[in-house]
């Protein structure tokens, strides 16, 4: 059955057919092809071009064949060269000739528009819930963990001393940025291309507003040219997606590192790790390893379509049917990442006394230079003093606590027994209690209004 067919006179190639068949993938459509069906039909019929009785019997035929494709019970044929001849193809076998009059005043083009957009919008729900999963578990591990503290990295080095909370904090916002923008998103999701047909739009007294409530959908196209070929929000989430992916691998990137021996600030639980098939003393952290690396798939997918829509010519092309491929394979690999990132947070076993051990006092130089500032030292020198004294230190082998004040009254009389005060983590924590600080109080604050975000809709 070749919906398109009448005016040709030979056969398509079978590598042609194979070549231009989509059915493959845009099956998972097929639920969101009868209900755009159903949602026409209805139109048609309040626009006088189906009689009532006609109506009844396509919309009988419909349901039907949504529970066979529900239950699996759908046989496709090697001619449904997608979703649609296959629905179409089988409502035809169900009520007969009547099935034809489906498709008066709609094209493919606004159909496969409408069905991406309604299989979209079905699945951002779901999205936003795996989002909030990750969160959650890194809200329990903040909570958990209120006043254990470890060293800061920046350029991969030991830095200054801050909350484990606060790192865990770090990795929610970004996750909240990430929610806001799905939330924008799905403005430009919910917008109803059918009645646009192929391209200049139907010539039938079709109530597209209604028919774009009855959809779900927030309103009508505006523009038949620009709905067929519209294909900014598959990028747009192809785009929130490769950043959420970059998101989650910053996270596992953290976890791979903390959770080698050489840190042991972590231990994933088993359930997240595998092992080796030669070295039995392996546990090796594969989950996040594996959000690393599908951070890559997720931007090569916007790359991708991208690439497919950068030269084409207005309105609708075959070029588009390769939209569908990066957008599941986006969602599928998503939906699966966020449940193992929130597994693993939730389930992560963290090692204080390895974090203990790593918070030398040449993590508190700063504090030492914002000592000096207080006493009336240009911060400048103030930094090149306590260089100096790292730079003692470091070649004696000992921590700024242990050179004697002598040793830094040589360097500048601004130095007094007080400096010795200054070298305290807890103090440095406490200190830093400014909004998005890392002082128990500061983290305490962000924690709140990280639960509240949690239990906002």
């Amino acid at each position: 059955m070749r919906l398109w067919g009448g005016r040709f006179a030979g056969t398509t190639a079978e590598e042609m057919a194979r070549f231009n068949n989509s059915l493959p993938f845009d099956r998972r459509l097929a639920d969101c092809d009868v209900r755009g069906s159903l949602a026409w039909a209805e139109a048609l019929v309040a626009a006088g071009v189906l009689a009532a009785e006609e109506g009844a019997q396509i919309r009988q035929g419909l349901e039907a064949v949504r529970t066979e494709l529900a239950g699996d019970h759908f046989a496709f044929q090697p001619s449904d060269e997608d979703i649609h001849t296959a629905v179409e193809r089988r409502l035809g076998e169900l009520i007969g000739p009547v099935a034809g009059k489906l498709h008066t005043g709609r094209s493919r083009n606004d159909q496969v528009a409408t069905d991406t957009r309604l299989y979209l919008l079905d699945h951002l729900p779901q999205l936003r819930e795996g989002v909030r999963q990750v969160q959650r578990g890194l809200v329990a591990q903040a909570e958990a963990h209120p006043a254990l503290a470890l060293p800061g990295y920046t350029h991969g080095q030991r830095a200054q001393p801050v909350l484990l909370a606060h790192w865990f904090l770090s990795h929610f916002w970004p996750l909240e940025r990430d929610l806001e923008r799905l939330a924008d998103l799905r403005r430009r999701v919910a917008v109803c291309p059918l009645g646009s047909a192929a391209l200049a739009g139907t010539p039938l007294p079709i109530d597209r507003e209604a028919l774009a409530r009855a959809l779900g959908f927030d309103r009508a196209s505006e523009n038949s040219l620009d709905a067929v070929a519209d294909r900014d929000f598959i990028v747009e989430l192809l785009a929130w997606g490769a950043l959420l992916g970059v998101h989650l691998s910053r996270l596992a990137g953290d976890l791979v590192l903390w959770s080698s021996s050489e840190f042991g600030f972590v231990e994933l639980a088993d359930a997240y790790a595998t092992g080796s098939s030669i070295m039995p003393q392996k546990k090796n952290p594969d989950s996040m390893e594996l959000l690393r690396g599908k951070a890559g798939r997720l931007i090569g997918n916007l790359v991708a379509l991208l690439t497919t829509l950068k030269g084409l010519p207005s309105t609708y092309n075959k070029d588009l049917q390769e939209d569908k491929e990066p957008l599941f394979d986006t969602l599928d690999t998503l939906e699966l990442a966020l449940q193992v990132a929130a597994g693993a947070v939730a389930t992560l076993t963290v090692r204080p006394e390895r974090m203990a051990g790593t918070l030398d006092d040449m993590l508190l130089a700063t504090e030492l230079a914002d000592y000096l500032a207080a006493r009336g030292v240009p911060f400048r020198e103030a930094h090149g003093l306590v260089g100096q004294a790292v730079r003692l230190a470091l070649a004696r082998g000992v921590g700024l606590r242990d050179l004697k004040l002598e040793e830094y009254r040589a360097l500048s009389p601004a130095f007094d027994a007080g400096l010795y005060a200054a070298l305290d983590v807890e103090r440095a924590l406490a200190r830093r209690a400014v909004p998005g600080g890392t002082a128990p109080a500061a983290v305490a604050r962000q924690l709140a209004q990280a639960k509240a975000c949690l239990g906002a809709r």
